[in-house]
């Protein structure tokens, strides 16, 4: 057995201590922690943008900030011991993408900051007291998603104007996005003539067997509504959707680059940049009862022309004219 003299003891012991302090001043960094209701997939593309966010108010990951991102993957019962946990760990400041993550987060603390993203009215949903002065401990984006159903059910009648028997595909999980999705298309399909079919789906293996119904009952087109689950199973929409030969009009442009024929809603990257922004706002000190809530400007209308083609769909001039981007 090699002795150990007592130089290298020395030599060693210090380069222990180096993670060890390293390890303590990480510890003391404020701790923000992200729960997002879709895949890790999704949730890294938004983190991205996030940091951004962070970056623009002096905030730079591993350096004066610890970001923890959890995803849920479209499992909503996991919210409530997730937030049980980063609350007993008091972390500086939750952020909560979508209707339920965001209830959860508020239902579970009335004191650590949190700054949300919903797809409908914060006050209707019982986030905040107003728009402008929230007024308690959380504040965030509407990102309108909700709000503009009609218009995207409407853009899809023009693009489809032969199409009058749609499908909708709604998550039963998110039950405020589904009431209010299913509210708002129902009346403007009676304005517009089209006749609506409701179908549900809260998993993947769900969604495999509510296209095998839509292959059978044979729609005109699908309209997907807004929910953080569908928004990253992009893929497996797009790839089913090809198979059958459907239609379908999504609520976000990633679905559309993915291979989908059309979106419309907000754009993301603006959404998770300013929650960076208010994030780092609030580690400064500022208080969400005095951050309004950030409504989006910028809507994205966007036409897949590849798969627009592969349907034998033709695109009317005019409303080539009014997309913010045509994917070849």
């Amino acid at each position: 057995m090699r002795l150990i003299g007592r130089r290298e003891l020395i030599a060693g012991l210090g380069a222990a201590a180096w993670p060890l302090a390293a390890r303590a001043q990480q510890s003391a960094l404020p701790v923000v922690g992200f729960v997002h209701s879709g895949s890790a997939e999704s949730l890294a593309v938004g983190l991205r943008t996030f940091r951004q966010g962070l970056g623009l108010t002096g905030y730079v990951e591993s350096s004066n900030v610890i970001v923890e991102p959890y995803s849920l993957d479209g499992q909503f019962d996991r919210a409530p011991a997730l937030f049980a946990d980063l609350i007993r760990r008091r972390v500086a400041v939750l952020v909560a993408m979508s209707n339920t993550v965001a209830l959860a987060s508020k239902a579970a603390t009335a004191t650590i900051p949190i700054v949300f993203g919903v797809a409908e009215d914060p006050v209707k949903l019982g986030l905040v007291t107003s728009l402008s002065r929230p007024g308690g401990n959380a504040t965030g984006v509407n990102f309108f998603a909700q709000e503009v159903n009609a218009k995207r059910l409407g853009l899809m009648h023009e693009l489809l104007p032969k199409a009058v028997r749609i499908a909708v595909l709604v998550n039963p999980a998110e039950a405020t996005n589904t009431e209010t999705t299913l509210r708002d298309v129902q009346e403007a399909a009676r304005t517009i003539g089209m006749q609506i079919r409701i179908f549900e789906a809260s998993t993947t293996v769900e969604i495999d067997a509510a296209f095998a119904m839509l292959a059978r009952d044979r729609p005109d087109a699908l309209f997907v509504g807004a929910n953080g689950f569908f928004a990253t199973r992009g893929a497996q929409f797009v790839t089913l959707a090809a198979r059958d030969r459907i239609p379908a009009a999504h609520p976000r442009r990633e679905n559309v680059v993915a291979g989908g024929l059309m979106s419309y809603g907000a754009s993301f990257e603006d959404i998770y940049r300013q929650f960076g922004i208010y994030t780092g706002g609030i580690l400064k000190g500022a208080k969400p009862a005095d951050l309004p809530v950030v409504q989006p400007t910028r809507f994205e209308f966007v036409i897949n022309l590849g798969t627009a083609k592969t349907l034998g769909i033709e695109v009317p001039p005019q409303l080539l004219a009014i997309t913010d981007e045509a994917i070849q």
